[in-house]
């Protein structure tokens, strides 16, 4: 027994290791359409770009691409601090802007970012069954819009279901505050459409890890809302759709959700890993 402890802890003791000897490195301002359509749009050209953070001379690692907040009004790309120096790659989004363009614009761009993911990530050395969707609050948006209304993939020529994870951070499930401005339909008035979500449960979608701030502190019905989303995934049998609700906090929940993010990748990647 102490033999197999000590050999463990050999084994453990290696692996950390090699995880910190991992050297990272990032590019910026990638256009993620295609020339002929950068081209076409100055706006497009302008704003739809991405920065990658990824492992160096490592092959076959995950990636998780992360969708800023803003309200579909604002935000910048990021590469959350958290993330990083986790054996993954990790992707900081651009995507247009209302009023600049109609907020559903950003559901589009949420599409062809992702897809530049599926398409190129091989070429830094990932694995494209390892990609995962997060973003907070409008990002979360946008990545459940994608992972769950499976058209706009399609459009780009990806199947939605190869998404290894959806994990958004206080997204929006019901139809986004800011499309309903552009209609004249309050904030406190819950709409569900064919921009909602909501509006696409299915039992065949990507594993849904739901994140959101405490009932009481979060952005009007913010909980509630992923509570639903909840309910109904499990009701139409999709079998690995979690909620959690991150008590003590708000709407900007960021920094204790970064945590629950990394093990729920690491969950799946393990899950996947064992049944090769």
């Amino acid at each position: 027994m102490k033999k197999l402890i000590l050999l463990l802890c050999f084994f453990f003791t290696c692996m950390n290791s090699f995880s910190q000897k991992l050297e990272y490195e990032t590019k910026s301002n990638i256009q993620y359409y295609n020339a002929a359509t950068n081209k076409s749009d100055s706006y497009i050209n302008e704003r739809c770009v991405l920065d990658i953070y990824y492992p160096k001379n490592a092959k076959g690692f995950a990636t998780i691409v992360w969708f800023h907040g803003g309200g579909l009004t604002g935000g910048n790309k990021e590469i959350p601090e958290a993330l990083k120096d986790k054996g993954f790659a990790i992707i900081g989004v651009n995507y247009r802007l209302s009023p600049k363009v109609k907020a559903a614009k950003a559901i589009d761009d949420a599409a062809a970012a992702v897809a530049w993911v599926f398409n190129t990530i091989s070429n830094y050395g990932g694995d494209t069954s390892q990609i995962f969707v997060s973003g907070h609050s409008a990002g979360g948006y946008l990545g459940l819009m994608i992972g769950l209304d499976k058209k706009y993939l399609q459009k780009e020529g990806i199947d939605a279901n190869k998404i290894a994870g959806l994990i958004p951070f206080s997204g929006q499930c019901i139809t986004h505050f800011e499309i309903r401005k552009e209609r004249g339909i309050p904030d406190t008035q819950p709409t569900i459409d064919e921009f909602a979500p909501l509006f696409y449960v299915r039992a065949d979608a990507p594993s849904l890890l739901l994140i959101t701030g405490d009932r009481e502190l979060e952005m009007l019905g913010r909980y509630e809302e992923n509570a639903y989303m909840a309910r109904m995934m499990k009701l139409v049998g999709h079998k690995q759709t979690k909620l959690y609700e991150l008590d003590g906090y708000g709407h900007g929940m960021t920094e204790p959700g970064f945590p629950l993010l990394v093990n729920e990748v690491n969950r799946i990647l393990k899950e996947k890993q064992s049944k090769k």
